[in-house]
């Protein structure tokens, strides 16, 4: 049987979803408590590979494994093993092809930046005490929608087919005491939104114009654009799957 877990998890502690020969992984930890509880070799598979550091309000992954015959259960058990950054919200099953990762049709990111000192957040978000244009940094990000490639803003040695990308929207907020920088697309390159919203500020502090945003994704350059913000800033929110996924 194919089962789906949704997820949370805050990403301080962990060098990254993505298991590691030498590092501690999200996916490390959930598959050792899922194996111990099954009493099977159980990999799973994630929707994504956040980064180190980056957190997930939500994440999907998927898992084959014999019949669960009480998934309420087997997600308390999982809570109460799993070490208290990382939450399952939900196990249910799933047809036998249903993919985390090739099926979801859109992904969001969430990145906060805070330009007041609040030890409260200052774990979870990016500090920068600068004046900041939001209407230039919400102009640039229009203009994201209208460009597919975004080798610009990908890591250097990626090994990907395409660097296309689809984004549906890109919006800055203010949210209390937060700035949020919210971006929804079909898919995202390794680093991709880390570099966009690096590029974004520096336009909002005059280093770099709106104008030259145009130029800097037509030279599919990464030097071109701006330096990738910090990991902690940086929230997974939300995949949406067709409902045909469910079995």
């Amino acid at each position: 049987m194919r089962y789906f877990l949704g997820l949370a998890y805050l990403g301080t502690a962990y060098h990254g979803w993505q298991r590691q020969p030498n590092a501690v992984s999200v996916q490390e930890k959930i598959e050792e408590v899922l194996t111990r509880l099954l009493q099977q070799n159980i990999e799973i598979v994630g929707a994504g590979r956040t980064d180190a550091g980056v957190h997930a309000k939500q994440l999907f992954a998927h898992f084959d494994a014999d019949v669960i015959l009480d998934a309420e259960e087997i997600k308390f058990k999982m809570n109460s093993m799993l070490p208290k950054d990382i939450a399952i919200i939900d196990i249910f099953e799933v047809r036998l092809d249903a993919h985390a990762r090739f099926d979801a049709l859109s992904r969001s990111y969430e990145y906060h930046v805070i330009q007041h000192k609040d030890p409260f957040v200052l774990d979870k978000a990016f500090y920068l005490k600068k004046d900041l244009d939001i209407a230039k940094m919400n102009e640039a990000a229009e203009i994201l929608r209208t460009y597919t490639n975004f080798k610009c803003f990908s890591k250097s040695r990626t090994d990907v087919k395409t660097y296309n990308c689809k984004i549906e929207s890109a919006v800055w907020k203010r949210s209390g005491n937060l700035l949020v920088f919210y971006i929804t697309a079909d898919r995202f390159l390794r680093n991709m939104v880390r570099a966009i919203v690096g590029t974004l500020l520096e336009i909002g502090q005059g280093k770099s114009s709106v104008e030259n945003l145009h130029e800097i994704i037509k030279s599919e350059d990464r030097g071109r654009a701006g330096t990738s913000v910090p990991a902690q800033g940086l929230f997974l929110t939300e995949i949406k799957y067709p409902k045909i996924a469910v079995a």
